[in-house]
């Protein structure tokens, strides 16, 4: 079993206050706020770094997928478009758009489009996720 870690420091009032997050690894350390998350200030939001997680993930898995098939991938580029919305009882991850463009030898976009629905339903953050609607927008270049 692989565990991996990150950590996040809030100090403060939720409105006013200010927190930072940091990958075990050391990769990555930034800070996040209120504003982050709900405006436009500067820092990252759980959202963003759920959508870099998922966005690398599925890219990973789709070249799984190809490559299993005998059609390695020369490039996959993926965004996860993470949607907070507002609700009667509070905030909710409400749905996930990931769009993804590969380029890929030897097959055709429909082929394309059906390893990347495998990708999407078999990558392990997906899988993580099953509580949120996933769409997906698979482009072969």
């Amino acid at each position: 079993m692989i565990t991996r870690s990150a950590e996040a420091q809030w100090n403060g009032d939720v409105m006013k206050g200010t927190g930072t997050v940091k990958l075990g690894s050391g990769a990555f350390e930034g800070q996040y706020s209120f504003n982050t998350r709900f405006a436009d200030g500067v820092g990252t939001n759980p959202e963003e770094l759920m959508g870099a997680a998922h966005a690398g993930c599925f890219s990973m898995a789709l070249s799984g997928v190809l490559t299993r098939a005998g059609t390695p991938p020369t490039s996959i580029h993926t965004t996860a478009k993470v949607s907070l919305d507002k609700t009667e009882t509070g905030f909710v991850i409400s749905k996930i758009l990931l769009v993804t463009q590969g380029t890929v030898p030897g097959i055709d976009a429909a082929t394309f489009a059906d390893a990347a629905a495998n990708a999407k339903a078999n990558c392990p953050v997906s899988k993580a996720l099953a509580g949120v609607e996933i769409h997906l927008e698979a482009t072969l270049l």
